[in-house]
């Protein structure tokens, strides 16, 4: 099982994401079926959002965690930039570049 190390970088999970796949026999799986994984999953965060906030839901639904559903979230995305060699720190960083440029009034 792979291990992250303390305090871990977003390049860390990004190579953990890489190991967790192998392991699990997920990393022949294409950027498609990641996106699609990945928007059932965001599915499921908004259901723990309106169970959080009270917001009526079927009472037969399956109760979902944020926090879970975030990690889930957080899998896929690395997955998904690992499949197109895009390391998200960089891309974070430099998307921060321009949004600061932009007017957010």
């Amino acid at each position: 099982m792979p291990q992250l190390p303390e305090n871990p970088t977003l390049a860390d999970f990004q190579t953990y994401v890489i190991r967790l796949e192998e392991e699990r026999g997920f990393s022949s799986q294409t950027v498609l079926e990641k996106c699609l994984l990945l928007g059932e999953e965001v599915g499921e965060l908004f259901k723990a959002v309106r169970k959080a906030e009270a917001i009526k839901i079927d009472a037969a639904s399956t109760a979902y965690h944020a926090g879970e559903e975030l990690a889930d979230i957080l899998i896929y995305l690395c997955a998904i930039a690992n499949r197109y060699g895009i390391d998200l720190e960089r891309a974070f960083r430099e998307k921060e570049v321009i949004n600061h440029q932009r007017c957010w009034h």
